[in-house]
């Protein structure tokens, strides 16, 4: 089957032994968007032309457009129709009229950021939800679920509850001391500067070693080691938030998950089409997917209490990556708000 968004195949002659090479390249990306009215209701009249996608500024062409309508489950309309009881006049039922489930990234906040983001939930839950309204405060890491309810004090007592899980951490004092970001530059993107960088700092931190051979091992190790680590943690992250997303699109009436954490990083073909998906069954479900940065205002910079071993100029390199390590971990955040017609809150006290 021919597919108009497949590039032209390479048909490869075959070899003396039998066997064939077939070289195929697709560079097409899905851009699921969800577009609503000032009401918040969604907008189905729109054409491929009311659209432009730009790629770091560069108008890219709309390969293929289509509309997506969701239509009302059984489920739906069975919440929406009590059946009536013979010989018993039926009583109104308060319908909700949104459901809110507030997502609070426990694997990536940390004690101080998870301070103020229980601190932000408590005052949306105080302020923000109408008597009709049902909301849920889970986590990331699935440990904490208050269930769909309209009791405010189980909501409260849920923020309350929740806790940083150090699942895909590190301690900090490990020699060296590499992120995911500075990893990923490492071992997928060949970055020179970057295992330089890695190699000093072992020479400066791993006490009377002077071989640089041994240093060297030590960070690709180190790097190997990282890179594992952050993968399994972004999957797991993606997972769940997929998860919750698709849950709420069994759900009747208006749907908004609230995304508060941190932002986190999204740095290999595969996470980013993970991400795709995510936004696709958001805008399939009518889910809106709106997101509070809990770091509020911040500084990209490194600051005393996070000591670099190493030259001068690796010090510069380690808060050069902190500052694009920060800078895509708010691109991710922006664009699952983007893409499913919420809003992203940020740089905020």
């Amino acid at each position: 089957m021919c597919s108009p968004f497949a590039a032209p195949q390479t048909k490869e002659i075959p070899a003396q032994n039998g066997t064939f090479t077939i070289q195929s390249k697709v560079d097409v990306a899905l851009v699921p968007v969800l577009v609503r009215d000032a009401h918040g209701r969604a907008v189905g009249n729109l054409k491929k032309e009311d659209f432009q996608i730009f790629d770091n500024d560069k108008p890219q062409v709309v390969a293929g457009f289509t509309i997506q309508r969701r239509a009302q489950s059984e489920s739906d309309a069975r919440f929406a129709q009590p059946a009536a009881v013979p010989g018993v006049n039926p009583q109104p039922a308060i319908v909700p009229e949104r459901f809110i489930v507030f997502l609070f990234d426990d694997m990536h906040l940390s004690a101080g950021e998870l301070a103020q983001a229980q601190n932000a939930g408590a005052r949306i839950l105080a302020g923000s939800l109408a008597d009709s309204d049902m909301a849920a405060v889970v986590s990331i890491s699935r440990r904490i679920n208050s269930g769909l309810t309209r009791d405010r004090g189980a909501l409260q007592e849920a923020i309350m509850k929740l806790h940083p899980q150090a699942l895909y951490r590190t301690a900090g004092s490990e020699c060296p001391n590499l992120d995911y970001y500075q990893a990923d530059l490492i071992e997928n993107k060949h970055n020179r500067a970057a295992l330089e960088a890695a190699i000093d700092e072992t020479l400066s931190c791993a006490l009377g070693l002077q071989m640089r051979d041994v240093a060297e091992r030590m960070a690709e190790s180190a790097a190997t080691r990282t890179l594992a680590i952050g993968e399994q943690d972004i999957r797991v992250t993606l997972s769940s938030l997929r998860e919750f997303v698709r849950r709420m699109g069994a759900l009747p009436g208006n749907r908004t998950l609230i995304l508060v954490a941190p932002g986190f990083l999204i740095l290999t073909p595969e996470t980013r089409t993970e991400e795709s998906q995510i936004m696709d069954i958001a805008a399939q479900s009518n889910v809106t997917v709106s997101t509070l940065d809990a770091r509020g205002l911040y500084t990209t910079e490194i600051d005393a209490s996070e000591m670099i071993k190493g030259s001068s100029q690796t010090s510069q390199l380690k808060s050069q990556y902190r500052r694009g390590s920060m800078s895509l971990s708010e691109d991710v955040m922006a664009e699952l708000a983007d893409g499913t017609g919420g809003t992203y809150f940020h740089n905020m006290q």
